[in-house]
């Protein structure tokens, strides 16, 4: 497969935002020049919480332009954030928990074609309460979910969220789980 290579002053920043911005790259592919518009992100970190009933602590909340949606807690990693750092702050401003412990699942592009983020996903356990801090912009409400159930959920479609998906089916995969 022929790899896309930069040239010299390869890189337009067209548009740059709070969170994302988009340049347009001109690169070569294959001995030939072409134009890629990229939305540029700094990453992400979600993470599976365990309840000690081994229910996922789970997320509601507005998605605009999508609708409310079910979800791992997550979000945007803040410049020279390490990704665990915000998945461990993200938990706790978002569900009112910090994990005792915490490991890394995977890591994936959700939109590997035109996107620079990457979403790294974590497994929390020991969970204890802790202030939530939710940001002023977000209306969010706490829900614990068996994991069978989430399962069935995500396979019904109710569950439309990647990195929800993505967390929820790794684990399940590595620990023989299925609905």
């Amino acid at each position: 497969m022929a790899r896309a290579v930069p040239s010299r002053s390869a890189r337009r920043t067209v548009y740059s935002g709070r969170i994302i911005g988009l340049s347009v790259h001109h690169v070569t592919v294959g001995g030939r020049r072409v134009r890629r518009e990229i939305v540029e992100h700094p990453g992400a970190a979600a993470v599976l919480a365990l309840d000690g009933r081994g229910r996922a602590v789970m997320v509601r909340q507005d998605r605009y332009p999508h609708g409310e949606a079910l979800e791992v807690p997550a979000g945007t990693i803040e410049n020279g954030e390490e990704p665990a750092r915000c998945a461990a702050r993200e938990l706790q401003e978002e569900t009112g928990y910090r994990a005792g412990s915490m490991s890394h699942l995977l890591t994936y592009y959700p939109s590997i074609g035109y996107n620079t983020e990457r979403i790294h996903c974590y497994v929390a356990s020991g969970l204890s309460p802790a202030p939530r801090r939710p940001d002023d912009d977000e209306k969010i409400t706490v829900e614990r979910i068996g994991l069978k159930a989430l399962i069935r959920m995500i396979k019904a479609g109710e569950v439309s969220d990647s990195k929800t998906i993505c967390a929820v089916l790794t684990y399940a995969a590595r620990k023989g789980i299925s609905a």
